[in-house]
């Protein structure tokens, strides 16, 4: 005999209190930055190798990378794509991966026990971002590395030939330099776990030295001082406090992590970690505000939230001594991509202070893509990913909603209505998560200073469980489809959203 929750969520009749998401278009937080729709390729498991770059494949180009992954790829319009790592980043010399690849060193890699053949490195990898409109992101090895390697890696990547490195870059067929503006001072250094590993005085002393010497090398770059890597490390927030005193007005961003999961089987509560989501940003932004407000400058640290994630049902990381092993190749359902919308939709309301984010990964390693030989698989996570990017441009507005709400067992109370709006000229995106497991629920959208003419378009991700899934046998159980349910009447637009569902919608205002 079925339960009433399982009649409710097939029917998705019964229908909760509406709610009402009111906005003026006067009432912005910042221009929404593209670059919180970047990525993240790191030299683990099979993201590089049998992901992107796969010579051997029959989907292979003239470089070597996969034109089916990359087709999948493109529809997702990544911006900064961090590389090479992550853990790998605190092991990695870059001049292994450039030159002959004849000649390059195959070296047993440490962070994930794997063999590396540094077949793929900086040249393949600028060369690969510019035929994907990819903005360069590296993150340089502050872990095992010099701050004056990493000095190096910049001539080589952006100075005028003339110079040692910046002629072994010619000499390596790129005359014109790379040109990378945005460069991480190492990863999760806070970490037992990071080769390399130091108290924060300690890095904050290694970081400040490469970054003199980076930016003597090239003025125009960025740079992402490393953060506490989570908000449960002991480090948390006092770490940051240090290194951003002591970095000074040398950095622009301070780097911030998150990986979530449903490890007690709790839906309701798993959707209500974007409240956990939110604090964090709150929390660091405010210790970048407080070394401002110390240290007496007018120079701001944003957030770059260069790791993020679901990421709690594949944790084999050893990769026993293998090449391309198969590491954390997590299989994403429904109720993750809702959770993965929490997470951009939380960076869209916080646009203010987050101006890069990089979910992690892109291929096969916690990732919205898979392979298998020479097939490939979209996941859920990709559709939720792709129907906010195509809507990503425009000013960030303040969203005041009243609905229901319920109270989760660890994350606090929520609504069931998760929210986020963007405005560009007179066209409106707004996305809605619905967090009910069992109820349909009513939306109405007021503009409050202008009324909605009609609905460009809309799209609605939903699926039959919480836990359904794409499989290579049954790739498309969950997908995005074109939404005809919005109602646009007296200026003002209602939809109503199924059980465990998300909506991305363009309005056009009059």
């Amino acid at each position: 005999m079925r339960s009433l929750t399982a009649n409710r969520l097939a029917k998705g009749k019964d229908t909760m209190k509406k709610t009402t998401i009111s906005l003026h278009t006067e009432f912005k937080i910042a221009p929404v930055d593209p670059r919180i729709f970047g990525g993240f390729l790191e030299h683990m498991g099979r993201a590089v190798y049998e992901g992107v770059y796969d010579p051997k494949s029959s989907h292979a180009d003239a470089d070597g990378c996969r034109e089916d992954v990359l087709d999948h790829l493109r529809r997702l319009r990544m911006t900064a794509m961090r590389y090479p790592g992550g853990n790998f980043a605190s092991g990695y010399h870059w001049q292994d991966g450039i030159g002959p690849r004849n000649k390059r060193p195959t070296v047993r890699e440490l962070a994930w026990q794997s063999i590396e053949p540094n077949h793929f490195g900086t040249d393949e990898y600028i060369r690969l971002c510019r035929k994907m409109e990819w903005t360069p992101m590296l993150t340089v090895n502050l872990g095992t590395g010099t701050p004056e390697e990493a000095r190096n890696w910049v001539e080589y990547c952006n100075c005028p030939t003339g110079t040692r490195y910046a002629d072994m870059r010619a000499s390596n067929g790129s005359k014109p330099p790379h040109a990378v503006k945005l460069w991480c001072l190492g990863n999760e250094m806070d970490g037992e776990w990071q080769l390399g590993h130091v108290p924060a005085n300690q890095y904050a002393i290694r970081a400040q030295q490469a970054a003199k010497m980076m930016r003597d090398t090239d003025k125009s770059i960025e740079l992402v001082v490393c953060g506490s890597c989570g908000n449960v490390m002991p480090t948390y927030m006092e770490w940051d406090r240090q290194v951003l005193d002591y970095m000074g007005d040398l950095t622009d961003y301070i780097s911030l992590h998150r990986y979530v999961g449903n490890q007690a089987n709790n839906t309701p509560d798993f959707l209500a970690i974007t409240n956990s989501i939110d604090a964090q940003i709150e929390e660091m932004d405010a210790v970048c505000r407080f070394v401002q407000a110390k240290r007496r400058s007018k120079k701001r640290a944003y957030l770059c939230f260069d790791e993020w994630n679901v990421w709690y049902k594949n944790m084999q990381m050893n990769g026993e001594g293998k090449f391309a092993p198969h590491l954390i190749e997590e299989v994403y359902n429904l109720e993750d991509a809702l959770v993965v919308a929490g997470f951009l939709q939380s960076f869209i309301r916080h646009a203010d202070s987050v101006k890069i984010a990089n979910i992690a990964q892109i291929v096969n390693i916690i990732a919205p893509v898979l392979t298998r030989g020479d097939e490939s698989l979209v996941q859920s996570i990709f559709y939720l990913f792709e129907m906010m990017s195509k809507r990503r441009n425009g000013v960030s507005l303040k969203v005041a909603a009243d609905g229901p709400s319920y109270e989760s067992t660890n994350n606090g109370r929520v609504g069931y209505i998760d929210s986020s709006a963007i405005l560009d000229g007179n066209k409106l995106s707004v996305f809605l998560t619905n967090r009910s497991i069992d109820e349909s629920a009513d939306v109405m959208l007021n503009v409050a200073d202008k009324a909605i003419r009609s609905c460009e378009n809309a799209e609605l991700l939903t699926g039959p469980k919480a836990k359904a899934a794409n499989s290579f046998a049954k790739p498309d159980v969950i997908k995005s489809k074109l939404f005809k349910g919005i109602r646009v009447k007296d200026g003002k637009a209602g939809v109503r959203l199924p059980p465990l569902s998300f909506v991305a919608m363009t309005l056009n205002l009059k």
